[in-house]
């Protein structure tokens, strides 16, 4: 869905001639509330491996967000972004170790950049500073998303990038990005060599969109080529009023430096997204999803995941506020060398391969 709103970015804005108006600019907050009860325990624990939502069977509020922006058009070539963000799914982009300087601040940054569209074709623009990636279908930000919570291969794929690039329209139909950007988990610090992010986004009908996203750079204390990462995310959608499904699949590699034997590091992930519109503010949503961390790289565990989640939504919008209702069933199951969730003897018990629960969650929100 990020990678949607960022080809929608690059678009023309339908302005005044006489520079800046009103609509140039937006701003909004968010607040994300959310109850989940796990069948496994009803003891306050986290979800092993997961770095969102990671309260289980206690309230959390997982996220706050406030927010300015003004988009960039031809007739008022500059736009920003600024924003800050609170709550308990930040815990998770904090890295384990390496942070950068100042990340138990910046953790509280949702956005920070600059923009320029400049009159070069069909109209080029340049952006810098902390910005919400466009790598992965879902946001950090559940009412952005069909599901309350996120899936695991977007978990760990970057919800945050920091760096510069430029955007271009090569036509109607395609359009292509191009970033230089921090590490992958842009609180964290490896390297001071730069890592590379981009888009291709190919409009195939009005209902039908294949986006490409791509990063590749050294992610390890050791930068020579052959340690690099490369990593792929790939997005069909297709799209109507009242439906929605998309299938996203991800898969990464990188040679491990510290093994003393030739460890080709994989981890690869795929789901399919789907929504109906059932009538008015009713909708449903289903994500069966798969994700194989096979060396652990990602999730800290060695381990095949199998899931699908199901969600009922209720949304009721009340001019510029909107206020979201989600009941969310999803099953978990973790199998392999070092997998399973933590079971009935909470953090210090046995692992369990499976894993209920069952969300209540209220997503209020106001953009203006």
């Amino acid at each position: 869905m990020l990678a949607t709103l960022l080809l929608a970015q690059a678009a023309h804005a339908t302005d005044t001639p006489d520079g800046v108006s009103a609509r140039d600019w937006r701003y909004g907050a968010y607040v994300d509330l959310a109850y989940p009860a796990n069948f496994n325990t009803s003891a306050p624990h986290p979800w092993r491996s997961k770095l969102t939502t990671q309260r289980l069977s206690q309230f959390s509020p997982n996220m706050g967000m406030v927010y300015l922006a003004k988009s960039a058009s031809a007739e008022s070539p500059w736009g920003l972004e600024l924003g800050g963000q609170a709550g308990y799914d930040t815990n998770g982009q904090m890295p384990a170790s390496s942070p950068i300087a100042g990340a138990d601040v910046l953790r509280y940054v949702s956005r920070a950049n600059l923009s320029f569209l400049a009159p070069v074709g069909n109209g080029l623009k340049l952006m810098g500073g902390l910005f919400g990636s466009f790598i992965g279908y879902e946001s950090i930000y559940a009412r952005d998303n069909i599901n309350y919570t996120r899936s695991w291969m977007c978990d760990y794929s970057p919800y945050f990038l920091i760096g510069g690039g430029a955007q271009y329209p090569f036509t109607d139909q395609i359009s292509g990005s191009f970033f230089v950007v921090s590490d992958y988990s842009y609180l964290t610090y490896l390297n001071s060599q730069p890592k590379y992010a981009g888009q291709f986004a190919w409009t195939i009908s009005p209902r039908l969109k294949f986006m490409e996203n791509v990063f590749f750079g050294p992610e390890q204390a050791n930068t020579a080529f052959k340690y690099w990462r490369g990593f792929s995310n790939a997005i069909l959608e297709w799209r109507r009023d009242d439906a929605t499904v998309a299938l996203s699949w991800d898969i990464g590699s990188e040679q491990i430096a510290q093994s003393s034997s030739l460890v080709q590091a994989l981890w690869t992930g795929a789901a399919l997204f789907s929504r109906w519109n059932i009538a008015g503010p009713w909708t449903v949503g289903l994500r069966p999803e798969l994700y194989w961390d096979a060396n652990g790289v990602m999730t800290g565990s060695i381990q095949f995941i199998k899931a699908i989640t199901a969600t009922l939504e209720y949304q009721l919008t009340e001019g510029d506020s909107a206020g979201r209702a989600r009941l969310e069933y999803r099953y978990d199951n973790s199998t392999g060398a070092q997998g399973g969730f933590y079971g009935a003897g909470g953090v210090d018990g046995p692992l369990v391969s499976g894993q209920s629960t069952v969300f209540f969650a209220l997503l209020l929100s106001y953009d203006h």
